[in-house]
């Protein structure tokens, strides 16, 4: 028989997977908040180079990176909500898995029907 150590919750169940997504999605939109900041403040600097990170912007390798990007903002505000319902909710973590995967399938769902649409904007 293989004994836990005391005061590991996770150890590879959904809610050590749930906090790693949440941490990656996170780390992930701040760093493309940073490139979006920094690309913007370019066009006081210099507006030849700003059209030119802007003409990159519109290549289909980004517009393909941009299904990445909304993926992970859906998937990280809707853990967020799942986080705040474990915290304050009585039967939160009882449902916690539960609510994991569902947010999971709304993700991909979302994601889903956003990507003919974003895709015939980025190849049309």
């Amino acid at each position: 028989m293989v004994t836990m150590p005391a005061g590991t919750l996770y150890r590879g169940k959904v809610g050590m997977w749930s906090w790693v997504l949440h941490r990656i999605s996170g780390v992930g939109i701040f760093f493309f908040l940073l490139v979006h900041i920094l690309d913007t403040a370019l066009v006081r600097v210099s507006p030849e180079a700003y059209n030119a990170v802007i003409a990159v912007y519109k290549t289909p390798i980004i517009g393909i990176a941009e299904l990445g990007l909304v993926g992970a903002i859906l998937f990280h505000g809707l853990n967020g909500l799942r986080v705040i319902a474990v915290d304050f909710w009585a039967q939160g973590t009882k449902y916690q898995a539960a609510m994991f995967w569902a947010i999971i399938v709304i993700t991909i769902v979302l994601v889903a029907a956003f990507t003919p649409v974003h895709l015939a904007r980025v190849f049309g």
